[in-house]
């Protein structure tokens, strides 16, 4: 039975309409939910439609027809599952026109979170569920409602801790040189609170580029002014995979290691329609296959690549003559051209030992036995998955944050091996790289590695882990500043009262 809170906070929660961020913040409601905590869930109206059109696969314009946390409310937990428009009509592609999207996401939607919150405290007796807002740590408007409503922020940082730490001290790469990079000379960075070093070539790709006025930029310099103003910092990381990055952190502000939280046990025993594409059940073709010799291939649920690198994977797959799962969701290539991507032929060539679909349940697929490597682009979630599974990874990050999150699979924690070692793709080394993954002396001590890595993620999440601690902490002082604040508020109140 899990421990209920005296106070029962009110978490206002507000995810990125993506994916990736969607799935650790879902499973943080769930967990807030079970510790005693009431939950108001939103999400863009379009995003929620993508959920449902992928639930029930069938184009529908409603706003209301899934209920993401249905399962939830029924066992009990106090969530309540709502959305709010992005400003664009739900036809309007964001993909194609990112850039006005997020300038609009950034400047036009903090005025409708504004609104929306400013309703949630009118019809609340704060008295008695104090409320406290929670949110994506790449939104830069949560100080200044918070602020304005004069309620707790908590911002939720959903990759690793170092990717947070390289953009809070980002002026420290201007002031040592390193960005905007002045050339393509790599050299090793030591000045880094909590970072003992980094090369250049790991840096997360928005650092890497020369022009530094996009819209990620904008983005990531604005979000990282706002969290110096939160009251607490969640982080979806296991204290001892990162624990010198988090100690430097955590002088800085008050900093939490809750990860990976998307395998809480609360949260996993819940079913969640989260997924923006349909999932194929891949089940009885891996169970057709003998332990440990299925290699998963996915880039994820947004990175985009080219056909040449597609043609490469596929026949260096072809070369290393084992059995795969490949899945290849819709725009990979582009958002514009839905052409076969695969070289003709290719998916005869493989016959019974690949299978290749649009979208998968990922942790279906790593948790499956058949499976013993897993070609990632190197995202957090799948990061995160993998290691949960214990499944060794082939890395091949292409973009954001990846760079930096290869860096601690194979170079940090020895989990994985990379796809290249030079600057292109070629078949015949995808082929080798395979093959040393999945058997051989390589093999053998990156298997070894990852049962040390993955015992320490399931023991971080265990009944006195780690994580489990970290977020009772957490929990803790959150109380404890709500009791405080409201002390301080009657006390303003009361001297007012006797003016």
């Amino acid at each position: 039975m899990e421990d209920k809170l005296i106070m029962k906070p009110h978490a206002i929660m507000i995810a990125l309409p993506y994916q990736g961020h969607l799935n650790p913040f879902v499973h943080l409601a769930i967990k807030l939910a079970s510790k005693g905590c009431k939950i108001t869930f939103v999400l863009t109206e379009h995003f929620h439609h993508q959920i449902s059109k992928s639930h029930n696969n069938t184009i529908t314009t409603s706003s209301s027809e899934v209920d993401i946390f249905s399962e939830a409310g029924n066992s009990g937990l106090d969530i309540r599952y709502t959305t709010i428009s992005d400003g664009f009509p739900l036809e309007f592609d964001r993909n194609l026109n990112l850039d006005e999207f997020w300038e609009s996401l950034f400047n036009d939607f903090p005025s409708r979170v504004d609104e929306f919150v400013g309703k949630i405290i009118e019809s609340s007796d704060v008295s008695l569920s104090p409320i406290f807002l929670v949110t994506d740590t790449a939104y830069s408007w949560t100080a200044t409602i918070a602020k304005k409503y004069n309620i707790l922020n908590v911002s939720f940082w959903t990759e690793p801790a170092m990717v947070f730490a390289i953009c809070y001290y980002s002026d420290l790469l201007r002031q040592n040189g390193h960005f905007p990079p002045t050339d393509n000379h790599e050299s090793t960075i030591n000045y880094i609170p909590g970072i003992e070093s980094i090369s250049t070539k790991d840096l997360m790709a928005y650092f890497q580029e020369s022009d530094d006025k996009t819209i990620v930029h904008k983005i990531i310099f604005l979000a990282f002014e706002n969290v110096k103003n939160a009251d607490f910092i969640l982080h979806n990381i296991v204290q001892e995979l990162e624990s010198h990055t988090l100690s430097a952190l955590n002088q800085k502000h008050p900093t939490y290691a809750i990860g990976p939280i998307n395998f809480s046990k609360n949260s996993t025993k819940i079913n969640i329609s989260k997924s923006m594409l349909s999932e194929i059940d891949c089940t009885k073709w891996l169970d057709s296959k003998p332990p440990g010799s299925v290699l998963y291939v996915s880039f994820g649920s947004v990175v985009q690549t080219n056909k040449e690198v597609i043609e490469e994977i596929a026949q260096g797959l072809l070369l290393s003559e084992v059995n795969f799962i490949w899945a290849i969701r819709p725009q990979i290539v582009s958002y514009t051209d839905d052409t076969r991507v695969l070289p003709a032929g290719f998916e005869d060539d493989v016959k019974d030992r690949g299978l290749i679909v649009p979208w998968c349940n990922q942790i279906d697929v790593l948790s499956n036995r058949a499976v013993g490597g897993f070609l990632t682009h190197c995202g957090w979630n799948s990061i995160l998955e993998s290691i949960w599974c214990g499944v060794p990874m082939i890395c091949y990050p292409v973009t954001y944050d990846q760079p930096t999150n290869r860096k601690l699979v194979v170079d940090d924690w020895k989990v994985g091996i990379n796809l290249c070692d030079g600057v292109s793709l070629n078949r015949e080394e995808v082929a080798e790289k395979i093959k040393k993954l999945m058997s051989g002396e390589t093999s053998d001590g990156i298997k070894t590695q990852m049962k040390n890595i993955r015992n320490i993620t399931h023991n971080a999440l265990a009944k006195d882990g780690s994580s489990e601690r970290n977020f009772d902490q957490f929990l803790k002082d959150l109380v404890e500043k709500m009791h405080a604040r409201k002390e301080d508020v009657q006390e303003i109140q009361s001297i007012a009262c006797e003016a």
